[in-house]
């Protein structure tokens, strides 16, 4: 008992000596925890950092990415991930790192990982082994900028918010569909995709002003490309004479040289692009329909009146068939 008492008064006369806790002292004396030191948290260094920022066994690789074999390296825009090659029981990948920007330094533990370096919608997977000692890994993407733009008959530039692209793959499924890539491109906008060939389907306003075409991508290269579209926009508005007031309420149908509905729409107007080709504008006015053929110059807007005349008229009854 007094031994043990004359032991605890050691204790504490060496904390007070040393203005150390009393129970630091205590626990540092009984579990020996006074030369543990703990890891960094972060298991990778930053894209923007040189230095590592892990401690222990891990090895430091820095990873490089260019568009073609022996060109630059690419300076941003990279999204680097970094997995584990075992799936888990989900079947999916691990992913134990990510960094945003160019070139890019992981501290990895040694062993066996996959590298996917994306840049747009172009990428690529490497696998890559880590030992302690530091090392380099370069990803060749094998990829290009594609750029997109559409003009009407003798260059006329189309209003970029009435234009819109669409990607897909160049090689169409068994049922010749075609895989989405990127729906909605801006024109004048720069995609970067792998190289290879590409399906790209062109839209002037929302009828049937469609262009489809096939463009290949070249590695390393800005490929530039512009459509022509052989449509018009056209304007339909329904009046009692020639130059008239367009009358309010009416319904508009519009059918195609086969007699086919292709666009229906409620006002006093009816505007909307249309190719060039032969047309079918049928008006309705409260109990009356009316209707009138007409003609799509590619190039050439035009106003349509149908006139709200006997001679223009027809009947309900053909009109609903």
């Amino acid at each position: 008992m007094f031994e043990g008492t004359f032991r605890l008064f050691l204790i504490l006369l060496a904390a007070a000596l040393l203005m150390v806790p009393v129970s630091l002292a205590v626990a540092q004396d009984v579990d020996g925890l006074g030369d543990l030191k703990l890891p960094g948290i972060s298991s990778y260094a930053p894209p923007k950092s040189e230095t590592s920022l892990a401690l222990g066994s891990s090895g430091a690789i820095t990873l490089s990415a260019q568009l073609t074999d022996n060109g630059a390296d690419i300076t941003r825009g990279i999204v680097w991930r970094v997995f584990k090659p075992e799936p888990t029981g989900d079947g999916k990948l691990p992913m134990v790192a990510s960094a945003h920007g160019g070139s890019a330094v992981f501290q990895l533990e040694p062993g066996s990982y996959l590298v996917h370096a994306s840049y747009g919608r172009a990428g690529a997977t490497k696998r890559i082994t880590v030992g302690k000692d530091a090392k380099r890994e370069s990803l060749v993407l094998d990829a290009g900028g594609l750029k997109l733009d559409a003009v009407l008959s003798g260059g006329v530039r189309i209003p970029p918010k009435k234009l819109r692209f669409s990607i897909y793959e160049g090689q169409a499924e068994a049922n010749h569909d075609r895989a989405l890539i990127i729906p909605n491109v801006e024109p004048n906008s720069v995609v970067r995709l792998n190289a290879g060939v590409y399906h790209v389907v062109s839209i002037y306003g929302s009828v049937n002003a469609v262009i489809r075409s096939d463009i290949r991508v070249e590695a390393g290269k800005l490929t530039e490309a512009a459509v022509e579209h052989r449509a018009a926009e056209m304007t339909m508005k329904l009046v009692r004479e020639p130059g008239g007031e367009a009358i309010a309420d009416t319904s508009w149908s519009l059918l195609n040289e086969s007699g086919d509905p292709i666009k229906e729409t409620v006002g006093a107007f009816a505007s909307m692009v249309l190719a060039e080709g032969d047309y079918t504008i049928i008006a309705k006015n409260r109990d009356r329909i009316y209707q009138k053929d007409f003609t799509v110059v590619a190039g050439q807007n035009q106003e349509i009146e149908v006139l709200a005349t006997e001679a223009s008229a027809i009947d309900p009854q053909e009109g609903a068939d």
